[in-house]
């Protein structure tokens, strides 16, 4: 009888608390010792006599008494960390890529397009699968005057670009059916988190059908301007 007694009287002490997230503060968290006394003491007392005694609704109280010391107990000596001694502890592996590993993260596609601008012939690498289309030319430390990037789309479609893990300014040149359809020019690189990263588009209400990046400033080098007419031919050769 004293230790059915006792048992209930636990089970009492918990329901009276309302609810498990007060557990810890009926615990002390933050005192191992304390929390340690009490899981022991709880086990020993079921070591004694089989829980499986106390069936029904008072049976599932112990148990989940039980359960719950015991994670508490294993909460107890996590939260407390901070005893540990930093120099003691491995240092752990850089998460960020070097700088000058960048490049090696980046692609570059066969030259299969060229467009003319004025005398100039601009050669292309074409990004075709969306795999492709989803690197672009991100990590690429240069992009020379007379070189692009070409992104053909079929059907149409409204489309637009970020800047995520590009390392140059770029110029991007929207056409549909060889029109000029949208131009953003001298687009910087997106430094911050790629939540925040902008987009740049000619809208949501304009079709698409390819986009051609160029460094930096070449478009207005190039003189450039929403209606104009490009033509991306295939290199056949």
């Amino acid at each position: 009888m004293w230790l059915k007694d006792r048992i209930k009287e636990t089970v009492r002490f918990w329901l009276r608390l309302g609810s498990i997230r007060f557990i810890g503060q009926g615990l002390g968290i933050g005192n191992v010792t304390t929390g340690q006394r009490m899981v022991t003491k709880v086990l020993s007392l079921s070591r004694l006599t089989s829980v499986r005694r106390y069936r029904g609704y008072g049976g599932r109280c112990v148990l989940m008494v039980l359960t719950v010391l015991v994670l508490a107990s294993c909460s107890i000596d996590g939260e407390n960390s901070s005893a540990v001694d930093v120099a003691d502890s491995p240092t752990p592996e850089p998460t960020t890529t070097p700088a000058n590993a960048s490049s090696q993260l980046g692609q570059r596609l066969p030259i299969e397009a060229y467009v003319w601008l004025g005398d100039r012939r601009l050669e292309l690498e074409v990004a075709r699968t969306p795999q492709q289309q989803a690197m672009g030319l991100m990590y690429r430390e240069e992009l020379p005057d007379d070189r692009g990037m070409v992104f053909p789309f079929n059907p149409p479609r409204p489309v637009s670009f970020w800047m995520k893990n590009v390392r140059i300014h770029l110029d991007m040149i929207f056409l549909l059916e060889g029109e000029v359809v949208g131009l953003a020019e001298d687009v910087p690189p997106c430094e911050t988190v790629a939540a925040r990263c902008p987009t740049y588009g000619p809208g949501d209400d304009v079709l698409v059908d390819a986009v051609i990046e160029l460094r930096g400033g070449r478009a207005a080098e190039l003189g450039i301007e929403v209606g104009d007419r490009l033509e991306v031919v295939r290199d056949e050769s």
